[in-house]
C-alpha cells in the first residue's frame, strides 16, 4: 500500500483524488502555483508544495518541479488527474526512472494512443470498428483529393497531434478540399508543432459515445458501459449522461465486450476511455483517452464504483475489486460542466466568489473547489464545477438536475448555469433526440453564438 501520493493537478480533480486517498488511509500531497496558494486542494491535502509561478508551463507542467516535490515529501506515487501531464508519455517515463509509480497507463500505451493515426491502426488490429478514411498521414493535397473521392464527401481533415477541436476542418465537397486541407495543416503546425493530417469520412448526424474501460495491466479488463457526450460546443463537451439514451442493451454488450477485449490484449492498466462516433447502429472509433475523464462521475453513479480508488489499487499491483459480472447499471446519471464564462460569447470570467452554495439532497453530487471569497485565477481552464445527478431513470435525473441547478449559488462571476436552465426547457433534451451538432445549432438560433 502506498503511504503517500502526490497529486499533480489542481482544482476539483485534485480534491477528488485527495478524498479517495483519505478514505484509503493514504497521505496526500498537493502541488500548487503561487496563484493557487489559497486553493481548496491545498487546504485539504495533508501536505502542500509550491512548484512555481502562475503560468501552468512553469508550475503544473514543470516535470522537474513535480519530481522534486515527490523527493521533498517522500511521496511514492503520482496521480495526474486529467489535463496537464496526464497523457504525457515522457513524464510517465521520468516518473518511473525516479523509482516512483505513475497512477495510470504505461508510457508506451500513452504514446501509442496519443498519436491518432497509430491509435487508429492499433484499434483496427484489435478488432475495434473505425471510421473509413486514410491509411495514416496524408502527404499532400493531391492525395487528399483522391481519398475524398474514394470514400465520398463530406470528409473531415484532422491534425495527427490535434485535440480540443483544433486542427479539424470539414470539406463538404471536392471544391472545399484545398482550403480545408491547408487550414488543418496550418493549425496543426501552429498548435502542436506538427502539420501532419489524416482524413476520415464525416458522419452527418452522429452521436458522441464513449466506452469506459478498466484494466489490471495483467491481461484482464472490463467495460463500464457508455457515456453519451454529444452535447458539445466547438468539440468541447458540456453535458454528459450515462447510460446513453439511444444505446440498446445489445449494442452496449457488443461494443463493450469489443473494447474490454481490446485493452486486455495489450495489458492496459487503469482507467481509459474509448471514444466513438455512433450513427445508425454503428460505432466508429475516433480516439482513446488514456486517463480519467472529466465526466467519470456519471459512470461511478450508475455502477456504484470509485474509479480513482480502483486506479490506486491496480497501480499498487492489487487485482481489480470487481469483475464484469459484478457491474450492473442502476438508474441514470447526468453531469453538466459549469464554467466561469460570460454568455453569449463564452468568454472567460475569472474573479472573486462573493457567495457560493452547493446544491444537495438525494442523488446530487457537486465536484468543485469553490468557496466563499475564493478568487478564480485567470491562468487556467474556466471549469469551476461539475454538477452530477442520479435518478432511478432519465426523467427523474433530468428533474433532479433542474432542481439542483436552482439551488446552486455562484455569485461574483458569470457562469454557464443559465445555459443549462435554458436547455432543460427544450423538448429534444427530454426526449434525448440530439447529436453532436445539435448544441451549436441551438446556440446559433438562441444566443446568436456557437
Amino acid at each position: 500500500m502506498f503511504d503517500k501520493i502526490l497529486i499533480a493537478n489542481r482544482g476539483e480533480i485534485a480534491l477528488r483524488v485527495i478524498r479517495a486517498c483519505r478514505e484509503m488511509g493514504i497521505q496526500s500531497v498537493a502541488v500548487h502555483s503561487t496563484a493557487d496558494a489559497d486553493a481548496m486542494h491545498v487546504r485539504m491535502a495533508d501536505e502542500s508544495v509550491c512548484i512555481g509561478p502562475p503560468s501552468g508551463t512553469h508550475s503544473y507542467l514543470s516535470i522537474p518541479a513535480i519530481i522534486s516535490a515527490c523527493e521533498i515529501t517522500g511521496a511514492q506515487a503520482i496521480h495526474p488527474g486529467y489535463g496537464f501531464l496526464s497523457e504525457n508519455a515522457n513524464f510517465v517515463q521520468i516518473v518511473e526512472d525516479h523509482g516512483l509509480t505513475f497512477i495510470g497507463p504505461t508510457a508506451e500505451h500513452i504514446r501509442v494512443m496519443g498519436d491518432k493515426i497509430t491509435a487508429k491502426d492499433t484499434m483496427k488490429d484489435l478488432g475495434v470498428p473505425c471510421v473509413p478514411g486514410s491509411d495514416g498521414g496524408v502527404p499532400d493535397l493531391e492525395t487528399a483529393k483522391k481519398i475524398g473521392e474514394d470514400i465520398g464527401y463530406p470528409v473531415i481533415i484532422k491534425a495527427t497531434a490535434g485535440g480540443g477541436g483544433r486542427g479539424m476542418k470539414v470539406a463538404k465537397t471536392a471544391a472545399d478540399m484545398e482550403q480545408a486541407f491547408m487550414t488543418a495543416c496550418a493549425e496543426g503546425k501552429a498548435a502542436f508543432g506538427n502539420d501532419e493530417v489524416y482524413i476520415e469520412k464525416y458522419l452527418t448526424t452522429p452521436r458522441h459515445i464513449e466506452i469506459q474501460v478498466f484494466g489490471d495491466g495483467k491481461g484482464k479488463a472490463v467495460h463500464l458501459g457508455e457515456r453519451d457526450c454529444s452535447l458539445q460546443r466547438r468539440h468541447q463537451k458540456v453535458f454528459e449522461e450515462a447510460p446513453g439514451p439511444c444505446i440498446t442493451p445489445e449494442e452496449r454488450a457488443r461494443i463493450g465486450k469489443t473494447c474490454a477485449e481490446a485493452v486486455a490484449k495489450i495489458n492496459y492498466i487503469g482507467a481509459g476511455t474509448i471514444e466513438f462516433l455512433y450513427e445508425k447502429g454503428e460505432f466508429y472509433f475516433i480516439e482513446m483517452n488514456t486517463r480519467l475523464q472529466v465526466e467519470h462521475p456519471v459512470t461511478e453513479s450508475i455502477f456504484g464504483v470509485d474509479l480513482v480508488r480502483e486506479q490506486i489499487r491496480v497501480a499498487e499491483g492489487l487485482p481489480m475489486s470487481f469483475s464484469q459480472d459484478d457491474l450492473e447499471i442502476n438508474g441514470h446519471s447526468i453531469e453538466v460542466r459549469i464554467n466561469a464564462e460570460k454568455l453569449p460569447n463564452f468568454s472567460p470570467c475569472p474573479g472573486r466568489i462573493t457567495q457560493y452554495h452547493a446544491p444537495g439532497g438525494l442523488g446530487v453530487r457537486m465536484d468543485s473547489a469553490l468557496y466563499d471569497g475564493y478568487s478564480i485565477p485567470p491562468y487556467y481552464d474556466s471549469l469551476i464545477g461539475k454538477l452530477i445527478v442520479h435518478g432511478r431513470d432519465r426523467p427523474e435525473a433530468l428533474a433532479r438536475l433542474s432542481r439542483a441547478l436552482g439551488e446552486l449559488i455562484v455569485d461574483g462571476v458569470d457562469t454557464t448555469v443559465p445555459l443549462f436552465h435554458a436547455l432543460l426547457e427544450e423538448k429534444d433534451i427530454h426526449t434525448g433526440e440530439y447529436n453532436i451538432h445539435w448544441l451549436e445549432h441551438w446556440l446559433e438560433t438562441n444566443l446568436g453564438n456557437a
